[in-house]
């Protein structure tokens, strides 16, 4: 290591402390955004590093660049993989189970009232676009699904207070709660390139 580098060491992570920016190009030698005048932590190089395989990120702190190292278990990369292939599954409107995970999010939205089927002016009650929810996971495939399924489930009370939009200011323009839901997921993956 060079005298601008020290190196701790965790029981699970490295931290190297450096002027330079190891994710930047080899043809810089040092990072583009060690020019920048913020004190504000900022990320150098891309931040969509697990999916790729990338095992490290540098973040700024008080003219610094730390670069966290990060070693997947073959354990982690199992999950991660699994992860990945769940990601892969589009939502498909013929299938059993995925008719049924639209109907246990309906139930566990609106306890007690009666769906009167997957294609429904209802399910508008609950944010998405038009009568057929399942237009709307284009974008993020069925694992968007069971993301609100899950919300709706583990944190009820929650949930049902972003639904309803209730505590806080209203805003004029409402966003549309269960397409809301789609796009966080569909967000975190592409954050976090989890489709590279």
């Amino acid at each position: 290591m060079g005298k601008n580098q020290t190196q701790q060491r965790s029981s699970s992570r490295v931290v190297i402390r450096s002027n330079l920016c190891h994710s930047c190009p080899s043809s810089h030698s040092k990072c583009p955004h060690q020019s920048s005048s913020s004190e504000e932590a900022a990320t150098c190089g891309t931040p969509t590093w697990i999916g790729k395989g990338f095992t490290c990120v540098c973040f700024k702190r008080k003219g610094v660049y730390e670069r966290i190292c990060i070693n997947l278990t073959p354990f982690q990369e199992q999950r991660l993989n699994r992860l990945k292939h769940r990601m892969e599954v589009r939502f498909d409107a013929s299938r059993p189970d995925h008719q049924g995970a639209l109907r246990a999010l309906w139930s566990a939205t609106f306890p007690g009232e009666k769906l009167h089927g997957l294609s429904s002016e209802q399910w508008k009650e609950m944010g998405w676009q038009g009568k057929d929810p399942s237009t709307d996971f284009r974008g993020a495939g069925f694992i968007s699904l069971e993301n609100l399924l899950f919300f709706a489930k583990t944190f009820s009370i929650s949930f049902q207070r972003l639904l309803n939009k209730q505590g806080g200011n209203r805003a004029t323009w409402e966003y549309p709660f269960a397409v809301a839901g789609v796009n966080v997921t569909f967000m975190i993956m592409q954050m976090l390139d989890l489709n590279a």
